[in-house]
């Protein structure tokens, strides 16, 4: 009975962890959609799920608005003299940037769904912009994609801000997508980085499991898994049972956590 507590109270934690990872990437997918369509404009089918780009769409109509309201206010503040932030474009301007963006790759990924033979993997993002190649280290996937990319977009952003090109409003907004999506593209690597350590893990932790059951395995042993001993007048029976629970509480969960594409190392 206190096993089975114990395991649900495992596995609780765990879910929570994954739900907690899966919250994060979705508000990072959904900020970051309209700067990954510019600078990923070869993104599979099924690279944005119907729930992240709904939302997505939400937050570009809504920001405008929100934007608007908040000028709105502080005009209204007596013996304020407001001035209108400086730059060419506001949020309104991306907000139709991202929906002729939509319209344009919605042709594209339409072929693709109609015609599957077109693409390889669906939920692959796709190659990065040509220029990324000329920069040192572009060659390692994950790097590009959490480092690089990231940069290019906070820096972009920063330039087209101080050349009052785009609205503060608008570069502090691009600012966060940079680091949304960094982290977004973290999540993806460390989901299939946490795949192969477990699966290495389960490796390192066998011999012990095997010590246990033959009631050799000392203090040393049994540490990392953070396990005591069992009881030397113990059934064998039993012992072995409580090995072969405990192995299948340290095996690797392969349902929910797939490696994705590209290699593990930065």
């Amino acid at each position: 009975m206190i096993g089975n507590e114990q395991d649900s109270g495992a596995l609780s934690f765990e879910h929570l962890q994954n739900g907690a990872i899966n919250g994060v990437e979705a508000v990072c997918s959904i900020i970051a959609m309209p700067i990954e369509m510019i600078i990923r404009p070869q993104y599979g089918s099924r690279y944005f799920s119907v729930p992240v780009i709904f939302l997505c769409s939400v937050l570009m109509l809504g920001l405008p608005l929100l934007s608007s309201l908040g000028m709105s206010v502080l005009q209204m503040i007596p013996f304020n003299h407001y001035v209108p932030p400086p730059g060419l474009f506001d949020f309104g301007s991306f907000t139709k940037l991202y929906f002729v963006l939509g319209f344009v790759h919605g042709f594209r990924v339409w072929r693709r769904m109609l015609h599957m033979e077109t693409e390889l993997h669906s939920e692959f993002e796709g190659p990065p912009l040509p220029f990324f190649a000329l920069i040192p280290k572009s060659q390692s996937f994950w790097f590009t994609r959490i480092i690089l990319e990231p940069c290019f977009v906070y820096l972009a952003a920063t330039v087209l801000q101080d050349l009052f090109i785009v609205q503060a409003g608008l570069g502090a907004y691009l600012h966060v997508t940079a680091m949304a999506l960094a982290m977004k593209n973290f999540v993806g690597w460390y989901r299939g980085w946490e795949f192969l350590r477990k699966i290495l893990d389960m490796r390192a932790i066998a011999p012990a499991i095997a010590k246990l059951v033959e009631d050799k395995a000392t203090q040393e042993d049994l540490a990392p898994m953070h396990l005591a001993s069992f009881p030397k007048n113990l059934d064998p029976k039993i012992r072995k049972a409580a090995a072969a629970h405990i192995a299948q509480i340290y095996a690797p969960q392969t349902e929910n956590a797939e490696p994705e594409q590209g290699d593990q190392t930065l």
